[in-house]
This record gives structure tokens, C-alpha cells and sequence, in this order.
């Protein structure tokens, strides 16, 4: 009997030690993901100082990562399936790291924009490989549902050390150290994986479909490129038809996965309706999420003028109540029913998000940081509990499939918000900087100025000093006033998904899911 088919017909096996340390192995990766994640954002004033990327080639470092893990997160969820959780964790691994030198050493922006698309890659092997492994781990569903509470407390970790490790190195080191931090990580998995964690596979798969594996990325990758220029340019003939082409190929790759034996994307688990509605939920409130956070972390560097150790430690009690919520929520979910305990706490993230839509240019960071800790007590619960009831909703031998499309729907979230609100953001600047650059500025310096804060603060190092505050007073303003518009459409989106939460999750405790 294969390990597989042993955990199908022992559905509440109990997990033993050797799984709860398997568990802690599994928290390398989830930790170092989001890291990455937030330290990125805080050496963005940084990079761009020291590679000068253009408005465009900035959007693309900060969201290609997150893009090519959506592509390849199915495919890698359906992969590990096939070779082997464990396997593809341990080829990812060392994918990882090696994309990390990679980036830290970057020459140039298209350099760094290629690195961290290798990143994207290898980071889309690792994050259904830990997921789709505590499915497998812990078949009883109130302990899947604590160790899924533990593997989003450790991505809330990582949330909180990012910051703090990214801002002690760009202190001490270059822009390009923060990505070395994925070395070391990435090592220490390497060398414990093949001790502490066992394989799982599905023995009965077929094989990957690569016209799948094409049709999928053909369809993701136009349509979040025709959201960003759409969102940039408006209704031009490019967007338009990049945006169509993706839709066409993403009706043809859902066609084609229906009539597969061995599908790449198993679009019956859709038929679930807990499965549909927490991943879209959960798509759309990690998307306001993500197009928000980018502004704050670039809001205290750029604005306030902290260091960004500073920006770390500001941003710790809002990582804080991230991990607070996490650790509690498994507990409070064996007492409420699902769909209330997300409902509420969307609500509560959208009440933080109209506090972010009062933050001035002059003294916000309290009232930055008090809506930001809101918005995440809020988000948490969401992310535990709309991960358990995705993953939940598999069997076992597709773990890797249900985790890829839970990580799918966050990754993707993250890349759309920041695509989105972020173009929105910044469209909002060149509005506002209309006519407020200094006349006396060169016509070339100026309209640099025009694209972004961190260029009009480039811009202004080269100006003469009667002219320096002219042009960043407005230019702050600016950018405040971006985050507050953006921060006011989060606010509208999550309140309508908390209506939804209740009326489409389930009323029943997810602990008494079977």
C-alpha cells in the first residue's frame, strides 16, 4: 500500500512528533518568502537610487516575483504531485538560493528584473511544496487546522523580522544584501528536509500536460500585463488586446483541463462552493493588501524621512497583531463558525484602511501606524482559515493542486493589488505634480520628478537648495495623496467581502469538517 493511499483510508490519523518537527523545518521557507517579500519594499528607496530604474522598470521589480509565482504555482503544485512534495521543495531550495546572489548582485534594473523572475520560479516550487506537506502531515482536521495556524504565524514572522533584519543590513550594507538573507535559509532546508520530512506523491498521476503548462502562463501573464497598462494608459489598443488575448487563452486552458485525464488544474474542486468562495475572497483581500503596503513602506522612508531600520521598527506592532491574530485564530475557529470569524474580521480590516485614508504629509505616522495594525488583526484570521477551507476541500492526492491555488490566489492578490492600486497611486502623483514642479527646474529633471517620489527626491538632490523643499513638499503631498485614495478602495472592497464571507462560507466550525 503506497503512502498515499495509507493516509486516504486513515482520514483522522493523528500526527506524531515526527510530524510536528517536520513542521518546524517547513517554517524555513515560509518564513524566508515573507521576508523577501517585505524587505524588497523597504531597499526600493535604495535600488532606485543606486540603478536609477525608470517608473515602469520600478513596478516590474517589485511585482514580477509575485507574477511569475502565480504562473508557475500551478504547474509546481501539479508537479509535486507527480515527482514528490518533498522532492520539488529541495530542487526549489537550491533554485532559491542561487536566484538570490543573483539578485543581490544586480548591475542594472533589467538584471534585477530577471533575477528576481528566477526568484518568482523557484519560488513558486516551494510555496505548494510546505502547504500541500501539512495537508499530507496532519490528516485530523482540527490539528491540520493548528498547523495551519502555525504556518501562517511563521509567514506573519517573517513579515515582522523583514523589516527589521532588511532595515539592520541596509544600515550596514548595499541595497542588494537584503536578498542574500535567502542563502543562509536556504542552506539550513537543504540539509534538515531530507531528515525530518517524508515524501508524498500521488503514484496514480499521469503525466504534465505541457500545452497546459503554456496555456496557463500565455493566460496570466497578458492579463496582469493589460491590468497594469490599463490602470497606467487607460483604454488603449495594447492593453485592450493583451487583456483579451489572456481572457481567450484562460477560457481555453479551463476548457482543456476539463477534458484531460490528468488535468494540470483540477477545475472540479471549483464546483465547491467553501473552495470558490474563500479563494476568491481571499485573492481580493490580500490585493488590497498588497497595493497598500507597498505605499506605506515607501510612506516612511520617502515621506517621513526614517532610516529604514526605523521604517522596520515602526512597522513591528502592526506585524505584531499579524501574528497575534494567527496564533489565536485556530482556537477561536473551534468556537464560531467559519464565516462569521472571517466576516468580522474583514470588517475590522476595512475599518483600519479608513484610518490609513487620513494620513497627512506632515505628522501621519501614528495614525499610518495604528490603521496598518487594525488592517492586519483584521486580514489574519482570513488568511488561516480561507487556507484551511482551500486545502481542505482536496484529497490527498491532490494536495499539491489545492495548495498551488491557495498560494495562487495570495500571490496573485499581492501582484494585482500592487499592479492596480499602485498604478492608481501613482496616477494620482503625476496628476498632483502637474504644475508643481519649479520652473526653474530643467525640463528634463522635471518631468522625472513628474513619475514618482523617489525620482523627484533624486531630482531634487541635483537642484539648487532654494529650490529642494519647492519641489518635494508638493511631491510628498502627492504621494499621501495616493495612499489615502487607494487606502478608501480598499476600504470598499474588503467591506463588500465581508458581506460575502457570510453569506457564501460555511456556518459550520471548520474543526468539524470532515
Amino acid at each position: 500500500m503506497s503512502t498515499e493511499t495509507l493516509h486516504t483510508t486513515l482520514p483522522r490519523q493523528l500526527a506524531g512528533p515526527r510530524e510536528w518537527l517536520g513542521l518546524a523545518v517547513l517554517a524555513l521557507p515560509t518564513l524566508l518568502l515573507a521576508m523577501d517579500a517585505t524587505v524588497l519594499y523597504l531597499a526600493v528607496p535604495h535600488l532606485s537610487a543606486a540603478l536609477r530604474p525608470s517608473g515602469s522598470e520600478l513596478l516590474w521589480i517589485t511585482d514580477i516575483y509575485g507574477f511569475m509565482i502565480a504562473g508557475f504555482l500551478v504547474t509546481m503544485g501539479t508537479l509535486g504531485d507527480r515527482i514528490g512534495r518533498r522532492k520539488l521543495l529541495l530542487i526549489g531550495a537550491a533554485a532559491f538560493g542561487i536566484a538570490s546572489a543573483l539578485a543581490a548582485y544586480a548591475t542594472s534594473p533589467q538584471m534585477l528584473i530577471a533575477a528576481r523572475a528566477l526568484l518568482g520560479i523557484a519560488g513558486a516550487t516551494l510555496m505548494p511544496s510546505t502547504l500541500a506537506l501539512i495537508t499530507n502531515m496532519f490528516r485530523d482536521p482540527r490539528q491540520r487546522g493548528t498547523a495551519i495556524g502555525v504556518w501562517v504565524t511563521c509567514f506573519s514572522a517573517g513579515v515582522a523580522l523583514g523589516p527589521v533584519l532588511g532595515g539592520l543590513l541596509l544600515q550596514a550594507f548595499w541595497w542588494g544584501s537584503v536578498f542574500l538573507l535567502g542563502v543562509p535559509v536556504m542552506i539550513l532546508l537543504l540539509v534538515t528536509a531530507p531528515v525530518l520530512l517524508p515524501e508524498y506523491r500521488d503514484t496514480q498521476a499521469g503525466r504534465l500536460d505541457p500545452t497546459s503548462v503554456v496555456l496557463s502562463l500565455a493566460a496570466i501573464l497578458p492579463i496582469i500585463y493589460g491590468i497594469k497598462e490599463l490602470a497606467k494608459d487607460g483604454l488603449t489598443m495594447l492593453p485592450v488586446t493583451a487583456l483579451t488575448g489572456g481572457l481567450v487563452l484562460g477560457v481555453l486552458f479551463v476548457h482543456r483541463q476539463s477534458r484531460l485525464a490528468s488535468p494540470l488544474l483540477d477545475v472540479t474542486l471549483f464546483r465547491n462552493r467553501a473552495f470558490s468562495a474563500a479563494l476568491g475572497i481571499q485573492l481580493l483581500s490580500i490585493a488590497a493588501l498588497g497595493g497598500v503596503y507597498l505605499f506605506i513602506t515607501q510612506y516612511t522612508q520617502l515621506v517621513e524621512g526614517l532610516s529604514p531600520l526605523e521604517a522596520g521598527l515602526w512597522l513591528l506592532p502592526a506585524a505584531g497583531a499579524l501574528i497575534l491574530a494567527s496564533a489565536l485564530t485556530p482556537a477561536l475557529a473551534r468556537t464560531m463558525p467559519a464565516a462569521y470569524i472571517i466576516g468580522a474580521s474583514l470588517a475590522v480590516s476595512a475599518v483600519g484602511y479608513l484610518v490609513l485614508t487620513q494620513v497627512d504629509p506632515v505628522s501621519g505616522l501614528p495614525v499610518l501606524v495604528t490603521g496598518f495594525v487594525i488592517v492586519y488583526l483584521g486580514i489574519s484570521p482570513m488568511f488561516v482559515l480561507g487556507t484551511d477551507l482551500i486545502v481542505g476541500a482536496a484529497p490527498p492526492e491532490k494536495a499539491g493542486s489545492a495548495a498551488a491555488m491557495s498560494e495562487t490566489s495570495t500571490e496573485f492578490g499581492v501582484a494585482l493589488g500592487v499592479a492596480v492600486l499602485g498604478t492608481v497611486g501613482a496616477a494620482v502623483y503625476r496628476d498632483r505634480m502637474t504644475g508643481a514642479v519649479p520652473g526653474e527646474a530643467p525640463a528634463q529633471e522635471a518631468e522625472s520628478a513628474r513619475e514618482s517620489l523617489p525620482d523627484a527626491m533624486a531630482t531634487a538632490d541635483d537642484l539648487p537648495s532654494r529650490l529642494h523643499d519647492l519641489l518635494l513638499d508638493p511631491a510628498r503631498a502627492a504621494f499621501t495623496d495616493g495612499l489615502n485614495l487607494i487606502s478608501g478602495i480598499s476600504a470598499l472592497v474588503v467591506a463588500a467581502l465581508a458581506i460575502l464571507a457570510v453569506w457564501l462560507l460555511p456556518r459550520t466550525r471548520p474543526d468539524r469538517v470532515t
